[in-house]
């Protein structure tokens, strides 16, 4: 393993342990030019499809894309790394076990925007704003309908009726 400090690749391993979920390793490790310690993590290689987009080129699936996006999505909110790696780890579970060596990265969206949906409702909205890329305020409005339906929220009638007036005035502005 190549030092991230000095480059140097010979290191011993101070400490490993399995992770909660043991799909993976943590193994604590010291530099033996530098003595710095660094930490790496060995996870069995998945074969994962390979993702179709939009324009229909295809590309190597990329944890590291998708966990970017949904950290992105999550600035400000109240998620955790590990809830954020939760979500990345639901999601490449559902995409190992799909029958194809192909899906769509409209797949992957919808299962995203799934688990985000019941995590925070903020960070779903902001990564379904771009992955459903909205064409006009109608479509962003009716998705937020669809959210405020669903929802678990036990709000009065006041609430609805502010809500809808709310809804009413935005129509009114973008028409």
């Amino acid at each position: 393993m190549r030092c991230p400090f000095c480059a140097h690749q010979e290191d011993r391993v101070v400490d490993s342990r399995a992770s909660r979920e043991a799909d993976s390793i943590r193994r604590r490790r010291e530099c033996l030019n530098c003595e710095r310690r660094f930490t790496t993590y060995e996870r069995v290689e998945e074969a994962f499809p390979q993702i179709i987009k939009s324009d229909k080129s295809r590309e190597d699936y990329d944890r590291a894309k998708l966990r970017r996006g949904l950290r992105i999505a999550c600035i400000k909110r109240p998620i955790s790394i590990e809830q954020i790696d939760a979500v990345v780890d639901a999601v490449e579970c559902q995409m190992v076990a799909l029958p194809g060596r192909e899906v769509s990265s409209d797949w992957i969206g919808s299962a995203v925007t799934s688990e985000l949906r019941d995590l925070d409702p903020v960070a779903y909205i902001r990564f379904a704003s771009v992955y459903r890329a909205f064409s006009d305020i109608h479509a962003f409005l009716e998705e937020l309908r669809g959210m405020d339906v669903g929802s678990s929220h036990a709000g009065g009638a006041g609430d609805q009726d502010a809500r809808a007036a709310d809804d009413n005035n935005l129509d009114n502005k973008s028409s």
